[in-house]
């Protein structure tokens, strides 16, 4: 399959979504990438503490918000 196709797909499968599940899959994704984050900042600082973790990706987050 194509990357195009994918798409396609994708696309048409969130068109017979409802909107809770539109939703739903969207807080899903937020999370993961907030997961796949935190893995990137606990290998960027090995010895942060979770609370440390939870401050750089507020941070990393923020950043986003401005660009």
């Amino acid at each position: 399959m194509t990357p195009q196709a994918a798409l396609k797909v994708q696309i048409d499968r969130y068109r017979i979504m409802t909107r809770e599940e539109r939703v739903g899959t969207a807080l899903r994704l937020h999370e993961l990438a907030c997961d796949m984050a935190r893995l990137g900042i606990r290998r960027q600082h090995p010895k942060a503490v979770p609370a440390e973790v939870e401050d750089l990706l507020r941070q990393r987050l923020e950043l986003a918000r401005t660009l």
